[in-house]
């Protein structure tokens, strides 16, 4: 039965569980990105990304609140390089984002198993996905005003003009 089943267990112990997920959590923190099975992607983001907001900057406006948040941070990732990186990095690039600091994009099956895999990575270190959205215009548009395209009518003109010369 289902009763009161939370989270994905990924058939382990808890123990193991846990350490997996940590180990997971490192390697995403140090790569910024990494290849694995759906099922442990989703996993990953539900744990990862309550440690990656007690690392914004906002939430550590005082040296003790920095403390906590570093203490608990490191006891579930258990790796001090991976919480040095979370906290410097990592904290300054998400600094501005609400939430949401992880993308699951799916991959596929995988030949051995036919398992479904994915990648996931860091929202923010994604240079492919964030350079049009820096761009985007704030202004809206009505479908009336578009038609004014009569300037590049005559440059095309004076093109053929010219060539013709």
């Amino acid at each position: 039965m289902r009763h009161g089943k939370k989270f994905n267990h990924l058939g382990r112990t808890a123990a193991h569980r846990k350490a997996m997920l940590a180990n997971m959590a490192c390697s995403l923190i140090e790569h910024k990105r990494i290849n694995t099975t759906v099922a442990k992607a989703k996993a990953l983001k539900q744990f990862i990304e309550p440690l990656i907001t007690k690392s914004k900057s906002e939430n550590n406006q005082t040296t003790e609140k920095g403390t906590h948040n570093r203490r608990i941070v490191f006891s579930n990732l258990r790796d001090k390089y991976a919480v040095t990186e979370l906290f410097g990095e990592v904290a300054n690039k998400v600094g501005d984002r609400p939430g949401g600091y992880t993308r699951i994009i799916k991959l596929g099956n995988r030949l051995g198993d036919n398992a479904d895999m994915a990648m996931i990575e860091l929202v923010d270190f994604n240079e492919v996905y964030n350079t049009g959205k820096s761009a985007k215009k704030s202004t809206r548009r009505s479908r009336r005003g578009g038609s004014k395209k009569v300037e590049t009518a005559p440059v095309a003109e004076a093109k053929v003009d010219d060539s013709e010369e």
